[in-house]
């Protein structure tokens, strides 16, 4: 295979072909487009929204998208999209890893539903999935009317063969695709494992830096988007879609993934978390983690997403006299979590690679007492340099409701709560 080729920048207007002139010059649907080719304007948000959020691409393709026969329903399997039937327990929650399936399993059919609030019709909430595979989708390709996918590998390199070129990520990469948008995955090196949020809500967008000014956090530039690369194939695929909570399959008669060109703003993209640019305090106290955040997905009051992404890479701690893991909170937000490469800072074990948790609105949490008494009796004269670790965190104002499947797995840790059951009480009024 051909060395991939990105374009950079975060939400720019993109023109790329894959056959010279392709692309129509001075129009987007003319009468008659280059070598025989169909226009299609694929568009991501309401054609009124403001120029700046305006997201839309025009396609130039094969044949249109429209060429399948009838959508019939099938198997979901383990994704659910009711988020609202059960009570939903105030209790911290913590996973082990997604063993990996034993029998030939795809992308799509190693996605399990963890927890989501809001609906996909309302658009508004998200969903939280953990994925397991060993099959790559050979004759099979899928995309989510539901919502936009940000993809988070934690196992094994990943290809996504979309409609608009090829992206291909690895662990501490994510890749976003957008609501609508068709691709399959490949398993170059074999087996995958990684977690999605779906995001019913607005599209992704990277936050506004305020009073940190013009650098630091992701940069737009480190955000990668494919060139065009097209499938001429004339044989039997499977078109699967997730639709209104459900998936739905319909049969073609030729690759779906046959787009020469295209230009516009609404895309595929990678980024590569290494790249952030972790912010700090260098004097006292312990930051909000949001100032951590990579991507948001906005909401309708201001200040408040209806996602944040937020991850804790590597980084220095510098605070003096002060606690310096992530101190013990209670938050309005509810947080999943999930680790992708080595520990996590503010946990002494338990928490695991391809492993998740859950904190949800106003459950207290922090550190267990190892960490604690460690941090507590630290030297910190001395700077902590914080390597090999890549965690993140799914934010929302939402509660994160867990569903049953998540309630009634092997991998759910019955014990969780005794990480914090051997604090000691400290407190002598007689010792200020």
């Amino acid at each position: 295979m051909a060395a991939l080729v990105y374009q950079s920048g975060f939400g720019n207007e993109f023109a790329t072909e894959a056959l010279p002139g392709a692309l129509p010059v001075g129009r987007n649907s003319p009468q008659r487009c280059a070598y025989g080719l169909y226009a299609e304007q694929l568009s991501g948000t309401a054609f009124t929204a403001p120029r700046a959020d305006n997201r839309r691409s025009w396609l130039y393709r094969i044949r249109p998208s429209a060429m399948h026969r009838p959508f019939e329903r099938i198997d979901a399997g383990r994704i659910a999209s009711d988020f609202g039937s059960g009570p939903t327990s105030p209790n911290q929650l913590r996973w082990n890893p997604l063993p990996m399936p034993t029998a030939p399993t795809d992308f799509v059919q190693g996605l399990v539903t963890m927890a989501g609030n809001g609906e996909p019709q309302a658009q508004n909430g998200a969903g939280v999935h953990i994925y397991a595979a060993n099959q790559g989708m050979h004759k099979r390709v899928f995309y989510n009317a539901d919502g936009e996918l940000l993809i988070v590998p934690q196992q094994g390199r990943h290809r996504f063969v979309t409609e608009l070129g090829v992206i291909e990520a690895e662990p501490q990469e994510i890749v976003v695709i957008p609501r609508g948008v068709r691709f399959r995955l490949e398993l170059p090196d074999g087996p995958v494992r990684g977690y999605v949020c779906e995001n019913f809500g607005a599209n992704f967008r990277l936050p506004d830096r305020g009073p940190i000014g013009a650098n630091g956090l992701a940069n737009s530039r480190d955000f990668l988007t494919p060139v065009a690369a097209y499938e001429d194939v004339d044989r039997e695929f499977e078109l699967v879609t997730k639709f209104m909570g459900h998936l739905w399959s319909a049969r073609m008669d030729h690759s779906p993934l046959d787009v020469v060109a295209w230009h516009g703003n609404y895309a595929p993209y990678k980024y590569d978390l290494r790249r952030f640019n972790a912010m700090g305090s260098i004097s006292f106290d312990h930051p909000d983690p949001s100032i951590f955040l990579v991507l948001h997905s906005a909401s309708d009051t201001a200040g408040v997403s209806n996602i944040d992404f937020v991850i804790f890479p590597p980084r220095i701690l510098a605070m003096q006299d002060t606690f310096r893991p992530p101190w013990f909170h209670r938050n309005i937000a509810s947080e999943f979590m999930g680790l992708v490469h080595g520990k996590y800072d503010a946990k002494a074990d338990g928490f695991s690679p391809g492993g998740a948790s859950l904190h949800n609105s106003m459950s207290g949490h922090g550190p267990d007492a190892e960490t604690f008494d460690k941090a507590s009796a630290a030297d910190i004269s001395q700077a902590h340099v914080i390597t090999d670790t890549m965690a993140f965190m799914f934010e929302t104002r939402l509660v994160w409701r867990p569903t049953p499947y998540a309630l009634q797995s092997a991998e759910l840790q019955p014990d969780y709560t005794r990480a914090w059951a051997n604090l000691p009480k400290n407190f002598d009024p007689g010792k200020p």
